[in-house]
């Protein structure tokens, strides 16, 4: 197989702060590949699994999901990969918190509300 000079990393798409503590899950029950890893209060895609579909970022309410090509993706996409191989996989929508709608334009969650602990999974 030849490799091929110059070729560009494959895109991904990527959580961001957003999502934490509204972790609505539409997002979950429309990816085609299952990429979705669930934390305490977020959820993360693993950028290797995600084939840039896209099909998520129009069903997340809070507007959490972003491709990475977006200048605000870059910080995320890191917190992403190292969640991913951390947290439980998610292959179905969960109940999001009873306050998430509360918390969607919050500003500055990561720095006060991000918890590094996985999620419950399935």
């Amino acid at each position: 197989m030849r490799a091929f000079r110059n070729h560009p990393k494959p895109m991904t798409y990527i959580v961001t702060e957003d999502c934490i503590k509204c972790k609505h899950m539409d997002c979950v029950e429309v990816c085609p590949v299952d990429c979705f890893y669930e934390g305490n209060n977020m959820l993360v895609i693993h950028p290797d699994e995600c084939i840039d579909c896209g099909v998520c970022e129009p069903e997340c309410p809070p507007k959490a999901i972003l491709p990475d090509s977006d200048a605000k993706a870059e910080k995320w996409l890191k917190l992403n990969a190292d969640f991913a191989v951390k947290w439980p996989n998610i292959t179905r929508k969960g109940t999001p918190p009873a306050d998430a709608d509360a918390w969607k334009e919050v500003p500055g969650k990561f720095e006060k509300y991000f918890d590094p602990e996985p999620g419950k999974g399935e």
